[in-house]
């Protein structure tokens, strides 16, 4: 009779031992891996609590908040645009990372050449015009707040004189530039920019330094197209105005920040995250995609503008009616009559520039001194 019972026992353990295994075996493996979408970021500071870097870094945390433990989050910071930028994209990918945002221009040719090497992982290089099937690019389009910053600079000088701080002498800045003659000259046609060149994306000391140059010179409204708060710190303290990039920098120089201009990118990782995890990534369109890639601003919440401060109500009503007529399509930023600095017509009155035209702009509109370095 003993030995009945253990016999039963162990075929009842048996059989239990068989289901536990049959219910395991019926979860592919790879079902719950894949459950878990791995994104890297490559970042090229640290994010601080300011500028370029700290607007992805807050797209990123926007991310973690939307799929939680869906998905796996890899950060890379500090990394310089050339070799390194390689080096590290090819690490994240042989790591597993699914899809991965590159979130400087200097990164383009690096997202590239390791896209190539990985065809089934998906790229997503910030601010570049270069594709392939697995890189995309997406893109803000900083130029419209870069108007409405004109028209508060030209209202509010009072020397008719504006500094500008850029970065390099590349497309996207040198149209941010031309937006922003073309908002001043629609209010004051009488104030003039002159533009510093960096050669940095972040370098608070070149950019204190430039800001400086500017306010000697007799500039009262300071721009930048630079990263870091350090252009309103001096204009705060020399009692000049200016504006944020990227982020809200009031708390920087509240007395100095007019409004700033603040890139927005967590709808669109989460977007582009979304479509991943339901196999239809870069399929989509609309008014936002350029070539099968977003370009956004102001109308998709891309660009946001911080509240307007230190200006008369009168000035914020401006500020705010060029905001609406750009959202709106009332307001075509770089249509025609175009003139550059030197009396060339661009483009005629009754057209436009085409986003192709932007993405090749080299020369400076009227309201802009000096020329473009080659």
């Amino acid at each position: 009779m003993r030995n009945i019972v253990i016999l039963l026992g162990l075929l009842v353990i048996g059989a239990v031992g068989f289901l536990f295994y049959q219910d395991k075996s019926e979860i592919p493996v790879a079902e719950k891996e894949t459950s878990v979408t791995k994104v890297g970021f490559v970042y090229l500071t640290t994010p601080g609590d300011h500028g370029w870097t700290y607007a992805h870094e807050l797209g990123k945390q926007m991310v973690e908040k939307r799929f939680g433990k869906d998905v796996k989050v890899s950060v890379v910071e500090n990394v310089p645009e050339g070799p390194d930028a390689t080096r590290v994209i090819r690490e994240l990918a042989k790591g597993g990372n699914e899809i991965i945002f590159t979130t400087s221009f200097g990164y383009m040719d690096p997202t590239l050449k390791v896209a190539e090497e990985f065809p089934d992982v998906k790229f997503e290089h910030i601010t570049g015009y270069k594709r392939s099937k697995n890189v995309a690019t997406g893109n803000i389009r900083f130029y419209e707040g870069r108007y409405i910053q004109g028209v508060v600079a030209g209202l509010m000088t009072k020397t008719n004189k504006i500094g500008y701080i850029g970065a390099y002498p590349i497309a996207e800045v040198i149209m941010g530039i031309n937006a922003f003659a073309q908002g001043l000259r629609s209010v004051n046609k009488d104030a003039t920019i002159s533009v510093i060149w960096a050669n940095t994306w972040y370098d608070p000391v070149k950019e204190a330094d430039s800001a400086k140059v500017h306010i000697a010179e007799g500039a009262d409204i300071l721009a930048q197209h630079t990263d870091s708060p350090a252009m309103l710190q001096i204009a705060e303290k020399e009692g000049a105005l200016g504006f944020g990039q990227s982020t809200d920098m009031s708390a920087f120089a509240p007395k100095a920040q007019l409004f700033a201009s603040i890139n927005n990118w967590g709808p669109y990782y989460i977007k582009k995250i979304e479509e991943l995890r339901n196999g239809k990534w870069n399929t989509g369109d609309g008014p936002d995609h350029w070539a099968g890639n977003v370009w956004g601003g102001l109308k998709s919440d891309m660009l946001i503008i911080s509240k307007f401060q230190n200006m008369p109500d009168e000035v914020a009503q401006k500020a705010q009616e060029a905001l609406d007529g750009i959202k709106t399509g009332k307001i075509n930023i770089f249509a025609g009559p175009l003139i550059d600095n030197t009396g060339k017509e661009i483009i005629p009155a009754g057209k436009a520039l085409d986003d192709g035209a932007l993405w090749g702009m080299n020369y400076y509109l009227q309201g802009v001194d000096g020329k473009v370095p080659g």
